[in-house]
């Protein structure tokens, strides 16, 4: 028999979903992740009512768990605002410009991991590129890319 004559119990739809996982990792954001963090809450709130008023109830499980995820993401979100002057070695949220071997530049940010996109050169504090890069200062030599990468700016 096909599911389309197979009624649906109610509260079935979407009791499946498994809850997104929490990263065990201190939750630092900088004052963009923090306000990207009210924004995506604000969002899932509107999609929330819009589901609700369409009695769609995959997609208000699948809207509540995420709620819940970045609800537990906001309260654990730890601001680490930017500090005064220019940096003058590594620490989150600075902005840091690598040199290769082969004379190509790379530049990254540090972020927190909700805001990690490496695509855009946001990179999450607790990847190992960061971790190598936390501490160093402009002159200092690294391991990147299977050879040798130098920090040439701190922002």
């Amino acid at each position: 028999m096909s599911r389309a004559f197979v009624k649906e119990q109610d509260g079935a739809a979407g009791e499946d979903l498994p809850e997104l996982a929490v990263s065990p990792h201190r939750n630092l954001v900088t004052p963009e992740g923090l306000a990207a963090l009210d924004a995506q809450l604000r969002r899932l709130d509107a999609e929330l009512s819009d589901a609700r008023a369409a009695t769609d109830r995959a997609a208000i499980a699948r809207i509540e768990r995420d709620r819940r995820y970045w609800s537990r993401r906001r309260a654990s979100a730890e601001l680490v605002p930017p500090q005064a002057g220019p940096p003058t070695q590594v620490r989150f949220g600075c902005r840091v410009t690598v040199l290769d071997e082969a004379g190509a530049r790379y530049t990254f940010r540090i972020v927190g991991e909700d805001e990690a996109d490496p695509a855009q050169g946001r990179i999450s504090y607790v990847s190992p590129l960061a971790e190598a890069l936390l501490g160093s200062a402009v002159g200092d030599t690294l391991p990147f890319r299977g050879g040798e990468g130098e920090v040439t700016a701190i922002e």
